[in-house]
């Protein structure tokens, strides 16, 4: 365990100033507080504070930062309060404190629900001030490296929260060394067959690869030194989640991979960084459009580098990255590097600019109530590869990889984006679904009585474009489904011999809209319109025993064409709803286990989707309806999987016989031999639950030569 003096010994020896005061005072505090308390390990809980304090000291923050890291904890896990923090350690740490803390005190319908909330607290922090995240990340790290002192289930669950969230974040902030971590311990827990698998083919041989490193580092060396270029030179391994990544994305062969070994070239100056370019360039012949200068325009995240791909020295390509000693520095600890200020300082304003993509992510999230959407708009905006494009004036904007002009247009400016008619890239007009590439200069051509179509779902890539065009289409569904609903109701009132505007102004359908959960009438009425509440039960709340009782043909009958009986024994139930025609998205084909909602669908009832469908995440939310698997129903669900292999006799029977010995059906088969001697099988099989699903493609990967098993979205 790291010990204070440790700590305060790393703190001083990058700032000798440095008051260490605040550092020992918040060190009594919390091993007070937390006297008695003992991590899943064992060892006392004072030992967590102290490592993610020892991070932080490492990262070279500030002593606001690493006092706050020994008292991350104390607010959800002992007595102390936030007050008694502010008056003993200032209002700084308290505020990052209150930031990291999550919200462990407060309740949520679920599991998903509280997470979500505690991501979009985080962010809110973050953007108030990023020392949270870097606690937060700190406090992460040590979590993940004593990871096996769970349950099976729980590490799973926080290794997958750690590759959806904090992997991202720490890339976006420039911190590779984190993110690598968090990425291959993620990895080892997830996938462990597959961890091992590479981890022994990068392990093979590696003697020879050694000699392999010094080799080009010396041919590099001497070409740099008969210029007279003062450099060091390093070899490095590729990460064993990157090389996996590349493997499944690629469809390659671990040997077809080839920056296993990745060479970087640390030079003084950018002037240097180029002629090394050129020299590299002479020296080994250069692979085309392999070449990227993320000196002349650097990454969002402050990352600068020049990047290349070669023919080496023994006919194996290899990639080189050419860099100042400044840019290795702020490539080892991004936004981190730059905390260089002393008490009482805020960090350089220019730096809170370049990483103004904070609060712009919180500003997409704002829109998204549902957990789930919340999540996965997250980490859409935290995954996003960047290009690069230029506005008319010649300014530059990042979006991510496969952006529209529709995108484009959002960034700019809500108006524009609701108003573009059409795009002109590099002068001459393109469609409004155009990819763009780095290096557009793209004019948006906007019309004031245009407005955005739905069908711009279907390739905008922005958060902010798709949330703008979803409130755009909520506002005119809403409108729609308000009129609908309020002539519903009429209708059933009179039925009734109920006077039902009568009723409106006399308040009585405030206490009916309050009791089903809405604000106001209007959104009362708009669900009724949407299908969600019937006229009927609104009658119901107004007279508990109706005189007349009659048989309602409800909006969500017709929506559904008629009125249809389930089958006896369905496999999901609707909730508050009976008698409704259930049906599976082809597009993600849920099953037993998976996370599900419904949405109400013109004429085929509920059609059920996984919530992470990205189908169903583009659907109204207001036509969402809540949806359960039925435990007492006992059903098989048809599911994809793609098992990729090299191409052997016996493979297929093999293959077979594991999906067979697992109780699962085959309902069909689709392979096919690609030119690398490679076999890509398609199976779709019949599973009772995820279960049954993991259980099968475990055994899977460990067939001989089969090296990648995925289940397939539909």
């Amino acid at each position: 365990m790291i010990r204070i003096s440790d700590i305060i010994d790393k703190v001083t020896e990058n700032n000798p100033d440095a008051d260490v005061d605040i550092i020992d005072r918040a060190y009594i505090y919390s091993a007070r507080v937390h006297d008695g308390q003992v991590r899943l390990s064992g060892e006392p809980y004072l030992s967590h504070p102290l490592e993610v304090a020892g991070i932080l000291a490492d990262m070279n923050l500030d002593m606001v930062s690493v006092a706050a890291a020994l008292l991350h904890d104390v607010l959800e896990d002992t007595k102390a309060t936030p007050s008694e923090i502010k008056e003993m350690f200032g209002e700084d740490v308290m505020n990052i404190v209150s930031g990291v803390t999550k919200l462990g005190k407060l309740s949520f319908r679920n599991s998903q629900e509280r997470y979500a909330e505690s991501i979009r607290k985080m962010l809110l922090a973050m953007a108030d001030d990023i020392r949270v995240i870097l606690i937060k990340l700190a406090d992460r790290l040590h979590n993940m490296r004593t990871l096996k002192f769970h349950t099976d289930q729980k590490r799973i669950e926080i290794a997958q929260e750690t590759l959806d969230i904090y992997a991202p974040i720490s890339a976006r902030l420039g911190i590779y060394w984190m993110k690598n971590e968090f990425e291959d311990t993620s990895f080892m827990y997830l996938q462990p067959e597959e961890y091992l698998k590479i981890k022994a083919l990068v392990n093979k041989d590696k003697d020879e690869r050694e000699k392999y490193i010094e080799t080009v580092k010396n041919y590099i060396k001497n070409k740099m030194d008969e210029y007279h270029l003062n450099c060091e030179v390093l070899g490095r391994y590729k990460y064993f989640y990157s090389i996996y990544q590349k493997m499944a994305k690629q469809n390659l062969t671990f040997d077809d991979i080839y920056d296993v070994i990745a060479f970087r070239i640390i030079l003084d100056t950018i002037p240097q960084c180029y002629e090394a370019l050129g020299l590299i360039h002479a020296l080994w012949k250069p692979i085309s459009k392999k070449f990227k200068d993320y000196i002349g325009i650097p990454k969002p995240n402050m990352y600068r580098s020049l990047h290349t791909s070669v023919i080496g020295p023994f006919g194996e390509r290899m990639e080189i990255q050419i860099r100042t000693k400044e840019m290795d520095r702020v490539a080892k600890s991004g936004i981190a590097a730059h905390w260089s200020y002393k008490e009482g300082k805020r960090i350089d304003e220019n730096i809170s600019k370049k990483f103004s993509w904070i609060q712009n992510l919180v500003e997409n999230q704002k829109e998204f109530k549902h957990p789930d959407e919340f999540l996965e708009n997250v980490r859409i905006d935290l995954f996003a590869d960047e290009v690069y494009v230029f506005t008319p004036r010649g300014d530059i904007r990042s979006l991510p990889s496969g952006a529209t002009p529709v995108d484009f247009a959002y960034s700019i400016h809500s108006e524009v984006g609701n108003q573009c008619t059409g795009a002109k890239v590099n002068g001459s007009m393109v469609h409004l679904n155009y990819r763009l590439k780095t290096g557009d200069t793209i004019e948006i051509i906007t019309s004031k009585n245009h407005h955005p179509s739905k069908d711009w779902l279907k390739f905008v890539k922005t958060v902010k474009a798709r949330s703008r065009i979803r409130q755009w289409i909520k506002t005119q569904e809403k409108d729609r489904s308000l009129t609908l609903g309020r002539e519903m109701c009429e209708k059933t009132f009179r039925k009734n011999n109920l006077n039902f505007n009568t009723l409106l102004k006399a308040g009585q359908t405030e206490k009916v809209a309050e009791h089903f959960g809405f604000k106001t009438v209007d959104d009362l009425l708009a669900s009724v319109g949407y299908g969600k509440i019937t006229p009927l039960q609104i009658v119901g709340r107004i007279i508990p025993k109706p005189k007349v009782e009659v048989e309602e043909e409800t909006l969500l009958n017709k929506i559904l064409g008629r009125v249809r009986k389930k089958r006896p024994g369905s496999g999901v139930v609707v909730k508050g709803v009976d008698d409704i025609l259930i049906k599976f998205g082809k597009c993600c084909q849920p099953v037993p286990g998976d996370s599900i909602t419904g949405y109400i669908t013109q004429g085929f009832g509920v059609t059920v989707h996984r919530t992470r469908c990205v189908n169903a995440l583009r659907m109204n939310p207001e036509r969402q309806i809540e949806v359960e698997w039925n435990k007492d129903i006992a059903e098989t669900y048809s599911v994809k999987i793609q098992v990729t292999s090299f191409d052997r006799v016996g493979l297929l029977a093999d293959i077979t016989s594991v999906i067979s010995r697992n109780e699962a059906n085959i309902v069909g088969v689709n392979t096919k031999t690609l030119d690398n001697k490679t076999v890509d099988g398609c199976f779709t099989i019949s599973v009772k639950d995820t279960a049954q699903l993991r259980k099968i493609m475990s055994d899977l990967k460990k067939i001989k030569l089969v090296h990648h098993v995925r289940r397939l979205d539909g």
